[in-house]
């Protein structure tokens, strides 16, 4: 407890006594959920400014909502990015592809095949559309609910699943915690448990592009709830100050493990708006609109490339899962929650729109679902053949002291012989020492 300053008056003092604010959400567990507070505008009435205007010009946009897809399930206004139906229907199979992997690697943490997973279902616009709005080659600095770059990007897919089994094909050697892919070949950098900890790596990335004279930009993933860490912080201002070219997204799907929005500040303000404060351009969008999502991303990559400033776009979207296999979301909200989200479901949305243009059907939704969901199954029975949690198909036990150093220090060599020499001794001839 604070104490009071001597000579300070205590009795008779007339001063209002002061009170702390708590966040609470809305609705808690068996609540009937109303969303009527959330201000969803008209598709299609956002503005879309010059993508080299100044942050001043657009503070509007940090309050607002882009949206493309309207309720006649077609696309309308000035952000509606036209793309063709076959990069429509390109968008939906990885859309359609990462909720199967979802699904079966969900199920395969249930059957103990690995000890963690993180679904991403009704986030999967703010990264297949939004990376597919990049170049191949521009440096993605993703958080781990961004499986769908991967995808998107064509990474095999067997090597995501060798790193989530932790086994012998596992290129990262089991040294990262399952769903903290790596792929450099990707453009895609290493997933850290450390929230917040790549976004200042991409601005630092994007800042090292623009004194090079490379034409490759930066973006970087973060749910808002990491945006309280100062990591954030420090990228916001080193971006703006450095006019370096990165895109800074923030996954707004309402939750944080069980500490929901407020607690990282959703009760005073948008997180679009904590661009203003640093002098960034600011967006909010639609993130279960994918052809919003898009159009949000590529109107930032043409301003990076153009050498007009950073970008924070708030991809305001809901975590219809849990946050990973280790939670249990019936115990913080309410059931109700997932099916009265006013935004409905991305894969949904962008479905219903290729029917309403008249360039699908169910009949063909049906079959891309089936054919994800055999691919995803086939794939996994191979990766499982170089093993699974606990099975003894894992590198060998000596590859522990490797990767590291580019000579092994004389301790760690100590070490590593007198490790290998316990083991030895355990199961001898038993096991890959």
């Amino acid at each position: 407890m604070a104490e009071r300053p001597e000579g300070s008056a205590v009795e008779g003092d007339n001063r209002p006594k002061l009170s702390l604010h708590v966040p609470e959400p809305k609705f808690r567990p068996g609540d009937t959920v109303d969303f009527s507070h959330i201000n969803v505008p008209e598709a299609g009435s956002m503005a879309r400014p010059d993508e080299t205007c100044d942050p001043s010009e657009m503070r509007d946009m940090a309050f607002g909502l882009v949206r493309v897809l309207g309720e006649d399930n077609q696309a309308h206004g000035a952000w509606n990015p036209k793309l063709d139906p076959d990069t429509l229907r390109k968008m939906l199979g990885h859309m359609a592809m990462t909720r199967a992997f979802d699904e079966r690697m969900f199920r395969g943490q249930r059957q103990g095949k690995t000890s963690f997973y993180m679904k991403c279902t009704g986030e999967e616009a703010t990264s297949v559309s939004a990376s597919m709005a990049l170049a191949a080659d521009d440096m993605v600095f993703p958080s781990y609910r961004q499986q769908g770059i991967l995808i998107q990007r064509g990474y095999p897919m067997i090597e995501m699943i060798n790193q989530i089994y932790s086994n012998k094909g596992d290129k990262l050697k089991g040294r990262q915690l399952p769903i903290m892919y790596s792929s450099r070949e990707h453009s895609f950098f290493t997933i850290s448990g450390n929230l917040a900890t790549q976004t200042p790596q991409a601005v630092g990335w994007a800042m090292a592009s623009a004194m090079k004279g490379d034409s490759r930009i930066a973006a970087t993933w973060v749910g808002e709830g990491s945006t309280a860490e100062g990591d954030f912080h420090s990228a916001c201002t080193f971006a703006t100050v450095y006019n370096a070219p990165v895109i800074l997204n923030i996954i707004n799907n309402q939750w944080a493990i069980s500490s929901f929005s407020g607690f990282a500040g959703a009760e005073r303000t948008t997180f679009a708006a904590r661009a203003l404060g640093y002098g960034l351009a600011g967006l909010r969008v639609d993130g279960n609109d994918a052809l919003a999502c898009y159009a949000a991303e590529r109107w930032a990559a043409n301003r990076a490339r153009a050498n007009a400033g950073p970008t924070l776009i708030e991809f305001f979207t809901y975590r219809a899962e849990g946050h990973s296999t280790s939670d249990d979301p019936t115990g913080y909200r309410s059931a109700q929650e997932r099916t009265e989200w006013p935004l409905g479901d991305p894969v949904t949305r962008l479905k219903d729109h290729l029917i309403a243009i008249g360039e699908w059907d169910e009949d063909r939704q049906e079959k891309m679902d089936l054919e994800a969901a055999e691919h995803v199954k086939k794939v996994t029975k191979e990766a499982e053949a170089n093993g699974i949690l606990g099975h003894g198909l894992h590198h060998p036990f000596r590859t522990m002291f490797e990767d590291v150093f580019e000579e092994l220090p004389w301790h760690l060599k100590e070490q590593s012989k007198q490790a290998i020499r316990e083991r030895e001794i355990k199961f001898p001839g038993g096991l890959d020492q």
